[in-house]
């Protein structure tokens, strides 16, 4: 949990997480880090009060992460409100979310569950992921794009319907601090 939470604070803060006052002023004030530090520990450590917390500030942010869903090591939450992660969808390392975007189940159909997100994705405000599908690594997914079909690694993903355009190094200047 320790180690997970701490590439998480690295990607949102561009600091190494270490016990000063500064880094414990941050995981107050800042309401992502804090989300994802108590999600990690309960993802570690189950506990009532924990999950009440992460209720709180689910309620007053709209961070809908569930916590059976599995999210790799540095996860960027960019402007963080209204975001929603579904049970069961896998994320993969130093993936960016940002403000609005969905990440969630279909319910019928071919395309029935849900996504698997790849390593270095970055994806849009306003954009929605859904489906049992696979979104490959190095992928970009602009603002307000409809994702709904397997997208391969280095591309970057346009509007609804979505357009895929192979490019190399598709996150670059999106995705920082790697861990």
């Amino acid at each position: 949990m320790k180690d997970y939470f701490k590439y998480d604070y690295y990607r949102m803060t561009e600091e190494k997480y270490k016990k000063s006052i500064k880094s414990t002023c941050k995981l107050f004030f800042n309401h992502q880090i804090k989300f994802m530090y108590l999600w990690r520990k309960n993802s570690y450590k189950n506990s009532f009060i924990t999950k009440l917390r992460i209720h709180r500030l689910t309620k007053k942010y709209g961070l809908e992460i569930s916590t059976a869903a599995s999210i790799g090591k540095g996860l960027y939450l960019g402007h963080p409100y209204n975001i929603t992660v579904a049970s069961g969808v896998v994320i993969g390392d130093n993936v960016n979310l940002h403000k609005g975007c969905t990440i969630g189940r279909e319910n019928r159909g071919k395309r029935e569950g849900v996504p698997k997100i790849g390593s270095m994705v970055s994806v849009g405000i306003n954009s929605t992921v859904v489906g049992n599908i696979t979104i490959g690594d190095d992928v970009m997914i602009a603002p307000n794009s409809f994702i709904n079909i397997d997208i391969p690694s280095h591309s970057v993903v346009i509007g609804n319907p979505a357009q895929i355009h192979k490019k190399e190094n598709a996150t670059k200047s999106y995705v920082n601090f790697l861990v």
